[in-house]
């Protein structure tokens, strides 16, 4: 086993796919696929299942990423840090649900790291999106939020894909809404009062159940929804359509402006949502990492 076959499976599993892992490395598919060959015969199981679509991890792969992305990790500080500190730029990554709290606390943890010497991303995508970016190492944090309604699916598809889910919040459900709106001077709102106006919600894809919704209480009749993809539209909804959506009630006005107001939401399933971090399972977190997830819990701590 080397680092060089190291990097060649940690790029598939990133790429999820043989064919774009070698264009990004610069190699032929033939040599790739006959390293992963030789890899997966010294080490006697099978690393990636081939579907129709690309490469995912088997449970044994999944578990020798976990491990050989640690190593890989080390040894790219180690580079960086002593052969090439002025020509290697360090890359952190975080795929989200849609919460402006946690875009705030990306731009706080940008803020303390040069940018010239690092590459950051951030990604707002759909849930199945976030779990698979995180596993596949596209990001090495993701958030997203789970319920008694979605909990055991959600924690079965972490499992599935070798990650493990650290709670930050519970809170109740809120109704969210533009300050014009009739009903924002409400002190509560239940569905009956809401059933005249559009609920926004955001769109999961044709193969994701409402369990992977990121609005609490998906589980209920709604008579009236319209999908969106970003914030910004439904924000655009809110204002046009008198539309609404439920959320955690934990809102940055900063970033989302003061036109807006949050109003709990009652109905007779008390429900709670608990939103936290997915990482891969006992993976040592980058320092990077480490700065955001304590930003979003300043964040939290100082807003909820």
């Amino acid at each position: 086993m080397t680092l060089q076959q190291l990097k060649y499976v940690l790029t598939i599993a990133k790429c999820g796919s043989i064919n774009r892992a070698a264009e990004e490395l610069f190699i032929a598919q033939s040599s790739l696929s006959c390293a992963l060959k030789e890899l997966e015969g010294e080490l006697q199981i099978t690393i990636f299942q081939r579907t129709g679509r690309g490469v995912t991890p088997t449970p044994d792969g999944a578990e020798f990423l976990s491990h050989a992305d640690k190593v890989y990790r080390e040894y790219a500080l180690l580079q960086e840090k002593y052969l090439a500190a002025d020509r290697v730029k360090r890359k952190f990554g975080v795929s989200t649900q849609h919460y402006s709290f946690v875009v705030k606390a990306f731009a706080e943890t940008v803020k303390k790291y040069d940018t010239l010497n690092f590459e950051f991303a951030i990604r707002e995508t759909k849930t199945l999106e976030v779990i698979s970016d995180v596993s596949h190492m596209k990001s090495e944090v993701g958030i997203i939020f789970k319920s008694s309604y979605n909990e055991k699916i959600i924690e079965k598809t972490l499992a599935e894909n070798g990650l493990e889910f650290m709670p930050l919040v519970r809170c109740k459900a809120y109704v969210y809404l533009w300050k014009g709106h009739p009903l924002a001077e409400k002190s509560e709102l239940t569905l009956e009062q809401l059933s005249e106006y559009p609920r926004l919600s955001f769109e999961q894809g044709d193969t994701a159940a409402a369990f992977f919704a990121e609005e609490i209480l998906e589980e209920l009749d709604y008579p009236r929804v319209i999908k969106t993809l970003d914030r910004a539209t439904q924000l655009n909804l809110m204002k046009a359509l008198g539309g609404y959506t439920l959320c955690s009630g934990i809102i940055c006005e900063e970033l989302n402006g003061g036109d807006f107001t949050a109003i709990p939401f009652r109905s007779d399933n008390d429900e709670e949502m608990e939103i936290g971090c997915v990482t891969k399972r006992q993976a040592r977190l980058s320092d990077i990492a480490e700065a955001f997830i304590a930003e979003v819990k300043k964040y939290l701590r100082m807003n909820v």
